[in-house]
C-alpha cells in the first residue's frame, strides 16, 4: 500500500520559499537543513503531510493542474488567514474562475506557485 510523503512545489528562491511555508504552515526544514536544491519541511509538531520545495526553472501556471488548499475553519477564520498570509509575502490572485459564492480564496505564495484558503464550515 502507496501513503503519501510528500507535496512538491517548484521554487526560484529557496531561501525565500522556506521562509514563507514555514512562517504560514508552521513547519520547520527536516534535520534544520535547508539545501540549495531541495529542502524538505515537515510540521513542528509532529504528523501530517510534508512540503518538498525543489527549484526549479520551470515557468509558474496560473491555472496549475495541482495546488495545496489550505483549511479555515469559518469565514472569520479565513479572512484572518488570508490577511495573515498576505503580511507574510502572499499575494491575491485575480482569479477568473471563481464561482457565485465562492468559499475559498486564491492566493500565490512568494514564488507565484497557487494555494487556496477554503472556508471548511461552508
Amino acid at each position: 500500500m502507496l501513503t503519501l510523503g510528500s507535496v512538491v512545489l517548484g521554487v526560484s528562491d529557496m531561501p525565500r520559499a522556506v521562509a514563507f511555508w514555514t512562517a504560514a504552515l508552521g513547519y520547520r526544514a527536516r534535520d534544520g537543513e535547508v539545501g540549495a536544491d531541495w529542502t524538505v519541511l515537515v510540521p513542528a509538531a509532529g504528523g501530517g503531510v510534508q512540503i518538498a520545495l525543489g527549484v526549479s526553472e520551470s515557468p509558474v501556471q496560473e491555472h496549475p493542474r495541482v495546488h495545496l488548499d489550505l483549511y479555515a475553519g469559518d469565514a472569520a477564520d479565513q479572512a484572518a488567514e488570508v490577511e495573515r498570509l498576505v503580511s507574510l509575502g502572499a499575494r491575491r490572485v485575480d482569479w477568473d474562475s471563481y464561482p457565485e459564492d465562492p468559499d475559498f480564496v486564491v492566493l500565490a505564495c512568494p514564488e507565484g506557485n497557487r494555494f487556496c484558503v477554503i472556508d471548511t464550515s461552508r
